[in-house]
């Protein structure tokens, strides 16, 4: 079965008609330099300190500094076994940055027996659990990879171009969760000869357990096309201009040919990836669009924050945006995609989705 890619640049959670949670804390938040950031491969395993048995917290002391960068986890399911975990780098000031080189180590919080979050409540349990994780045996060094999201001019969008946020990289490297449970998280960022560390945010493996997976018949959904607007495609993308992955039915198109559908906002993805992701999908549409249906499909109901998300979104489960499901001619998930992508992965994931 496919690996599932989770990768993204800043997936934030969708509106609390899906889930009681908001968006994140703002942390995810980026601020582009202007200039188109290329791709990276990662560093070498050996260009980063060994775990030797040390405990997470070891790993962080042992380095020379403190960073004063910010590395935000840009997805939120993750699942026992091995995962690609996306992130972002950033100033203080939340300005992205394209060209570090960062690798992460993880460890596992203990299970919390019963009762065991009686004292301090939820909070207090789940503050002392991540604590407990810092004397854990770390795992890693997991390197990072740099992938661009710039496309060529020709599908670059207004609402793209002229968004200074636009998130211009993903960081990511792929991580094996050994089981369910909460993990933290230790980048070690490489500077010259020495090293700064931070903490993450920490994840809960296997939270989201209703979305859809690789592997599973995908749900059935309608989506609305061109014929369906009246002419005003307004209604069905807020891409400006609109773009071209609205000319079929999902449902029509389901069980009959292969499917790339992408739930996405460019306008409203308060992550500020989704405009580029919709731009990445429209050049590769360009190349791979008689083999596939490249469905687009917006999350609010009538394009606006305000009422909700779509009962799309809903039907298909989803916890952040954008998601991409690349779902095969027998109507089964192949592959998906959380968060931000470049046409590189994207072209990977059309190419096996097509495959003969």
């Amino acid at each position: 079965m496919p690996r599932r890619h989770a990768t993204s640049a800043l997936t934030c959670l969708l509106a609390a008609a899906l889930f009681a949670a908001g968006c994140g804390d703002g942390s995810d938040s980026s601020t582009s330099s202007g200039e188109a950031a290329a791709s990276r491969p990662a560093p070498p395993k050996s260009a980063f300190p060994k775990t030797e048995g040390r405990t997470l917290k070891e790993i962080v002391k042992s380095a020379d500094s403190h960073a004063e960068l910010v590395v935000s986890p840009a997805a939120l399911a993750f699942y026992a076994g091995v995962n690609r975990f996306p992130f972002g780098v950033f100033e203080p000031d939340r300005t992205q940055i394209g060209d570090a080189e960062v690798a992460l180590y993880v460890a596992r919080a203990p299970k919390v027996k019963p009762g065991a979050t009686a004292e301090g409540g939820e909070k207090g349990g789940a503050a002392r659990a991540q604590r407990e994780a810092l004397e854990q045996p770390a795992a890693g060094p997991y390197p990072a990879k740099i992938e661009s999201l710039a496309t060529q001019p020709a599908y670059r969008a207004q609402t793209t171009t002229v968004d200074p946020d636009a998130a211009t990289v993903v960081y990511s490297t792929d991580i094996d969760f050994s089981s369910d449970g909460e993990w933290r998280i230790a980048a070690l960022v490489k500077q010259g000869d020495e090293f700064a560390a931070t903490l993450l945010p920490s994840v809960s493996v296997g939270e989201f357990k209703r979305v859809p997976r690789v592997g599973q018949p995908a749900p059935r959904i309608h989506t609305p096309t061109a014929a369906d607007s009246g002419g005003d495609l307004s209604q069905i993308t807020t891409r400006i201009p609109p773009d071209t992955q609205n000319k079929v039915d999902y449902a029509d198109a389901l069980g009959r040919e292969p499917i790339v559908l992408l739930f996405a906002t460019p306008q409203f993805c308060q992550s500020r990836v989704c405009g580029p992701v919709v731009d990445v999908a429209e050049q590769v549409k360009e190349e791979y669009g008689d083999e596939a249906a490249f469905i687009h499909m917006e999350i609010y109901n009538d394009n606006d924050p305000e009422k909700g998300v779509r009962p799309q979104v809903r039907a298909f489960r989803l916890p952040g945006e954008p998601w991409l499901f690349a779902i095969d001619r027998n109507g089964v998930i192949q592959d998906e995609v959380e968060g931000a992508f470049g046409v590189d992965l994207l072209t990977e994931v059309v190419r096996e989705l097509t495959r003969e």
